[in-house]
């Protein structure tokens, strides 16, 4: 994934401007592809440059607006190429993987308060994830294709969520017990 493909995917939902963006990306597209600000506003501009959007009109003068911007014709194809393109799944890089592995040279000292932080801060996303289901996507509502595939998005973030749930419920006590801790 691409941070040009989730912009424009974001913008084919809803003209918006460079803070409405980042805005979104912190409610949603973020969970799964985070970007700063300042990279949303970089690749605006490429964006725009290249012809895939454009900042729409305004009545008002341009110096101290936002401008506003949708997605052009060359954009959408742009998008639906992508989104047939054939990728191969990314490996993992995930640093407190590699962490348990060098712990497995210079020992586990620490590593289990560690474990039992990311133990938490799954916790708290998976709730976080359970909450917009249920608000979104209640039990019986008839969702439109979009949403059904929005749904499917979250569902993959739940899923994720509770397998690292499981995975660190599992590593904790193997830890705790090489480094003579209770877990």
């Amino acid at each position: 994934m691409s941070l040009p493909h989730a912009i424009l995917t974001a913008l084919l939902e809803k003209p918006s401007s460079g803070l409405e963006l980042t805005r979104r990306f912190d409610r949603s597209i973020g969970y799964f592809w985070s970007a700063t600000h300042q990279q949303i506003y970089r690749e605006l501009g490429r964006l725009e440059e290249t012809g895939l959007i454009r900042a729409l009109p305004s009545e008002t003068p341009a110096r101290g607006r936002r401008k506003e911007f949708e997605v052009l014709p060359a954009g959408r194809e742009e998008l639906t190429r992508w989104v047939a393109e054939s990728q191969d799944p990314k490996p993992i890089r995930d640093p407190l993987l590699l962490r348990l592995r060098a712990a497995g040279v210079v020992g586990v000292d620490g590593l289990a308060a560690e474990l039992r932080r990311h133990l938490e801060l799954h916790e708290r996303q998976l709730a976080v994830y359970e909450a917009i289901e249920e608000r979104d996507f209640p039990p019986g509502r008839r969702t439109a294709d979009e949403d059904r595939l929005r749904r499917l998005v979250l569902r993959g973030g739940i899923e994720l969520e509770t397998f690292w749930l499981r995975w660190l419920s599992e590593a904790l006590p193997e830890v705790s017990g090489m480094d003579g801790e209770e877990s």
